[in-house]
């Protein structure tokens, strides 16, 4: 069975059967025609292209990996592939929503979802302070990324450009940042 080159258009059914018996080239054939169906679909959820590719990077690592649970009597094999990432997508959304709400938790400040929006008690006034203030004192220009990222809820991508810094550095102060927040508001819930 001949497999297609890079410059063929839609998959063949054909492949399947060598895809689910172990065929590494199969997998190949399946990369190159869904891996950009893949990255735009992650890019549009996440709008972020380093958190896209990652996501197309996972989704293969996954379809590869599970294509013995694949039933082509079910489904094609494209749809099957959208199927897996779609929740690689949203497994994607759901770790940084995540990380956001750990850090805020530690502070015992409740995010923009679980705010009462006609309700601002002077609990929640005070540990939103608590969270600025703390934000203010990470200096620039971690403090503006992060205000960036739990107020605005922007993307790395949308704060790298936004604030005109490496996509990397970017990454990077948030890493660290989080990192410090979760030490500093640790400290200071456990003296409250």
């Amino acid at each position: 069975m001949a497999l297609p080159d890079q410059a063929s258009s839609g998959w063949d059914d054909g492949l399947t059967s060598s895809f689910m018996a172990g065929d590494e080239r199969a997998l190949a054939a399946a990369y190159r025609e869904f891996a950009p169906l893949v990255h735009t679909l992650a890019l549009r959820s996440l709008r972020d292209r380093s958190a896209a590719d990652d996501v197309t990077q996972e989704v293969f690592i996954r379809v590869w990996r599970s294509r013995s649970t694949f039933n082509p009597q079910v489904a094609r094999l494209p749809a099957w592939i959208v199927g897996i990432t779609r929740n690689v997508i949203s497994d994607a959304q759901s770790a940084s929503s995540r990380e956001i709400r750990k850090v805020l938790a530690v502070a015992g400040v409740r995010g923009p979802d679980e705010a009462d929006p006609g309700l601002e008690t002077a609990e929640v006034l005070a540990d939103r302070l608590l969270l600025d203030g703390e934000l203010d004192r990470l200096g620039e220009p971690q403090g503006s990324i992060m205000k960036l990222a739990f107020f605005e809820d922007l993307t790395h991508e949308q704060i790298s450009r936004k604030l005109e810094l490496p996509l990397g550095t970017v990454k990077s102060h948030i890493r660290r940042s989080l990192s410090h927040l979760r030490n500093r508001l640790e400290v200071d819930h456990a003296a409250s």
